[in-house]
């Protein structure tokens, strides 16, 4: 059986790296062994980025869940207390929506954890 020579996967597999790295500045867009390097290091900060924005928005709903029940005299963590004492079942993104559209209806909710923690 004749060889193969490696000259055809080796093209292929540079000019996926290089498409990659179009954009990068300087050698990191024309050399591949330079873009490689930036695109390995762009891909696995990419995958870290995609589980730190999920965090991120978490950590956004919640500083505005406190603002707004802070606003109605009440503190976030008492505020989640009453609302899981009241049983409403309201994620919160959409705890924080309602925080800043509907102040009224948040301010019901608010209501409603003060009377069931007291």
């Amino acid at each position: 059986m004749a060889r193969i020579k490696g000259g055809l996967n080796a093209k292929k597999k540079h000019k996926r790296v290089l498409k990659l790295a179009k954009g990068y500045r300087g050698a990191r867009s024309k050399q591949y062994r330079v873009a490689k390097q930036s695109v390995m290091r762009a891909l696995e900060t990419s995958y870290t980025g995609r589980k730190q924005r999920k965090r991120q928005f978490r950590q956004l709903w919640i500083a505005r869940i406190n603002a707004a029940s802070r606003m109605n005299g009440l503190s976030y963590s008492k505020f989640m207390y009453g609302l899981k004492l009241a049983e409403i079942d309201i994620n919160r993104k959409m705890l924080s929506e309602m925080a800043i559209s509907d102040p009224d209806g948040f301010k019901s909710l608010v209501d409603m954890a003060k009377s069931k923690i007291a």
